[in-house]
């Protein structure tokens, strides 16, 4: 594909089109249905309160909306950025016992090493040291979880789970883009059928959350900093840059990278826990549909931005809904939102044969759960990983 210029900063109105709306609504849209009942598992795992949650989530959609509009702006290309997915995946699994004071240090400390690797140009060497297909055998670990529950929930409703799984594999045939979509649309409409929607609180919009006082030890910040750190890089920002690149737009990467990670540095006591470059939601902003030029195609990117702020203002309210639906509800959607992305892990961890040993110890100490020595099993998976295929892989 041939190359975007991004050298005339500025907003042109004249490149604003209905389409370009429509788009950056579709993105948010997708952005928060396949996403936001992980970060809602994650918060409930540090220990936050309903209304610390609005505030995450308020925290997060702000964030996420004044860089999406700033980058895209600046640089008149389809810079779209969203929160870490497969870290708050991580998160989810790996801070149970943690307090919410440590995990806001682990916040501060890794958007610290994000931000590092912005400024100094290290983020393309730091991800050559890491094989990718240990990287993807990691994530695969860490979200087999999710799937696991996805399935397991029809034991405890089979109604409402099978016909969510009904809703996404017929959509899946037929509307693709739309499967999560749809399959949460019927789940909330059976939950409601069921009575099992229990909505408390007052309903209030905006939720500014207070600072919370970080704490710092070194079991956290090993145990789950790090392999958070590597995961949001190699999973979330990596591929972010790499479908801009794909799309044919050329941006400095390591502004993208700096700029992301020192706002959420400045937003981690807040519960902004990652602000990261959007790989698939992007993706819907980069597509022929959306402009036949590609180069008027950042006024989608643009608007999602400021949907984003849209429903960074409405965090409490998206809160509350979550708070209010069944746990069933919630763990399928949120494991067939990340199915595609744990078959791709898979597939990345053991399509080559060279690596696939050491890929799949990789896989199997992170999905065991194991601790030692306080440090979590993404740690140790990733460790076990590189040794086996330093032993056995390098020449």
């Amino acid at each position: 594909m041939d190359k975007v210029s991004a050298a005339r900063p500025g907003l042109h109105l004249r490149d604003l089109s209905l389409s370009a709306v429509i788009a950056g609504f579709v993105a948010v849209l997708v952005g928060y249905t396949s996403s936001a009942a992980i970060i809602f598992q994650a918060a409930a795992a540090a220990g936050a309160t309903p209304d610390q949650l609005g505030g995450w989530l308020s925290m997060l959609g702000l964030a996420m909306g004044i860089s999406s509009l700033g980058l895209s702006l600046w640089y008149r290309t389809p810079v779209l950025t969203a929160w870490s997915t497969p870290g708050a995946a991580l998160l989810a699994t790996s801070l149970p016992g943690t307090s919410i004071n440590e995990t806001i240090g682990l916040f501060l400390f890794a958007n610290a090493l994000m931000l590092l690797c912005g400024i100094t140009g290290l983020f393309a060497r730091l991800m050559n040291i890491i094989p990718p297909a240990i990287a993807g055998a990691m994530l695969a670990g860490i979200l087999l979880r999710f799937g696991i529950d996805a399935f397991g929930a029809l034991q405890g409703d089979p109604l409402l789970a099978g016909a969510m799984c009904a809703a996404y594999f017929l959509a899946r045939r037929w509307l693709p883009r739309f499967a999560v979509l749809l399959a949460l649309a019927v789940g909330l409409a059976v939950a409601a059928a069921q009575g099992a929607l229990v909505f408390h609180g007052s309903g209030a919009a905006l939720a500014i959350p207070a600072p919370i006082r970080p704490a710092f030890t070194l079991h956290a910040l090993i145990g789950i900093g790090i392999p958070y750190f590597v995961v949001t890089m190699a999973s979330q920002n990596a591929p972010g840059i790499a479908t801009l690149q794909a799309a044919g737009y050329r941006v400095p990467v390591s502004v993208l990278i700096s700029v992301t990670a020192l706002l959420a540095l400045l937003l981690s006591p807040f519960g902004g826990f990652s602000v990261c470059i959007a790989a698939i939601t992007a993706a819907i902003c980069m597509g022929p549909e959306v402009h036949p030029d590609p180069a008027r195609r950042y006024m989608a990117a643009a608007a999602a931005g400021v949907f984003y702020l849209i429903a960074g203002l409405f965090g409490g309210s998206i809160g509350q809904l979550f708070g209010a639906l069944p746990p069933a509800l919630i763990h399928t959607i949120a494991g067939l939102a990340l199915l595609g992305t744990l078959s791709g892990s898979l597939f990345g961890a053991l399509h080559e044969e060279r690596g696939r040993d050491a890929s799949m110890v990789t896989f199997l100490i992170t999905a065991s759960g194991l601790t030692l020595l306080g440090v979590g099993a993404a740690f140790w998976g990733l460790v076990g990983g590189v040794l086996v295929w330093l032993l056995l892989s390098r020449r």
